[in-house]
């Protein structure tokens, strides 16, 4: 017989942080960067562990340069061309300590992916994960300027930029020219509001986040789970003026 599993599972939306007191007298004294070591290449980086996940709509070089005066970090999709990384890398040599290059798992990916860490050395490599040491961000910057494709406007004139998943139809059919027959669609493809340009996006997720460490006393990031304890809700927000929000 299946094993069931009895105990309740938490998810974000089943908890709170509870505030605690603080000496930080602003959300500007709260220090976000952090400095890693990675394990497989030694590298270290110094900066605010936010990263930009590695979909082509998302993972773009547009989004990379604005997260990187924020000091974010972007794991680059691998469908550009060896060409293009390295007209980005003689264009933006600044910006590389804050991307990553990514690969598939098939032979011509690793070729290509060695073409490019051959031709721009300084680059990072993805091969670090699990842990909460870095926060993976698709959706929440999804529909904006720096991210791919064009603006469609509805009969209603709401605007809309599409957002799909790397292992949904639309991806593979884009990619692969199909779903291959032992294959699934296992992502979604929506569209989303269009935001413009993801500057004030960026400020509203550091700003909620300097905010967290506020409320909890955390002077530092580093610091933030140590000094956290959650609260159990059943609902993390009063809706009751929602239908009226402008």
């Amino acid at each position: 017989m299946p094993k069931i599993e009895e105990g309740v599972k938490l998810d974000f939306k089943d908890v709170l942080l509870r505030p605690k007191r603080s000496t930080l007298k602003s959300r500007a004294q709260v220090d976000l960067k952090r400095e890693y070591t990675f394990r497989n290449s030694g590298q270290k980086y110094v900066g605010i562990p936010l990263i930009a996940a590695n979909m082509d709509t998302i993972g773009t070089f547009e989004l990379a340069l604005a997260l990187h005066k924020h000091d974010c970090f972007t794991a680059i999709h691998k469908h550009y061309t060896v060409e293009e990384w390295v007209k980005f890398a003689s264009e933006n040599k600044d910006v590389l300590r804050n991307v990553a290059v990514s690969s598939g798992s098939g032979e011509n990916d690793f070729e290509k992916l060695n073409e490019i860490l051959s031709q721009i050395p300084e680059i990072k490599f993805i091969s670090f994960g699990g842990g909460a040491d870095f926060v993976m961000l698709g959706g929440m910057l999804a529909g904006h300027d720096q991210c791919t494709g064009e603006v469609v406007v509805k009969e209603s004139g709401r605007k809309v930029k599409q957002f799909y998943g790397m292992s949904s139809a639309t991806a593979m059919v884009k990619h692969h020219g199909g779903v291959a027959e032992y294959r699934a669609s296992e992502g979604k493809t929506v569209e989303v509001p269009y935001r413009g340009d993801v500057e004030l996006t960026i400020l509203d997720i550091l700003g909620g986040l300097r905010s967290a460490c506020t409320y909890t006393g955390a002077g530092k990031l580093k610091e933030l789970p140590i000094r956290t304890t959650f609260i159990r809700v059943t609902q993390q927000t009063n809706e009751i003026f929602q239908l009226h929000e402008v």
